[in-house]
């Protein structure tokens, strides 16, 4: 497939819009506090671990610090409730797991 160069000049010109509005989206001040992570199993476990990476992976990116929390017990449903209990403002967040999934299917 022949692309014509016009054609293919305005996909460029789109693709670098979409970039400058990603770097404007990026640039409202989002996290201003930090930021709960919620983990639904013990310290040291498999989710836990990939929190803390992911966690101090965006502290580095955004400038903010992202505190992971465990609140093992009750295959995640404890930390899931924790979660759906706090405040909608994008600060608590949780680490879903599979497990999550299937207290999700149990009546």
């Amino acid at each position: 497939m022949k692309l014509p160069r016009r054609k293919f000049l305005h996909l460029e010109m789109g693709a670098t819009a979409l970039s400058a509005l990603f770097d404007t989206a990026l640039a409202l001040g989002y996290p201003a506090r930090p930021v709960h992570i919620i983990v639904g199993f013990a310290p040291a476990s498999g989710p836990d671990i990939v929190a803390r990476l992911v966690g101090q992976r965006l502290s580095e990116r955004l400038g903010q610090q992202f505190v992971v929390e465990d609140r093992p017990g009750a295959g995640g449903s404890i930390a899931t409730q924790i979660v759906v209990n706090s405040p909608a403002d994008g600060y608590t967040l949780l680490l879903a797991t599979s497990a999550n999934a299937v207290s999700d299917a149990l009546p």
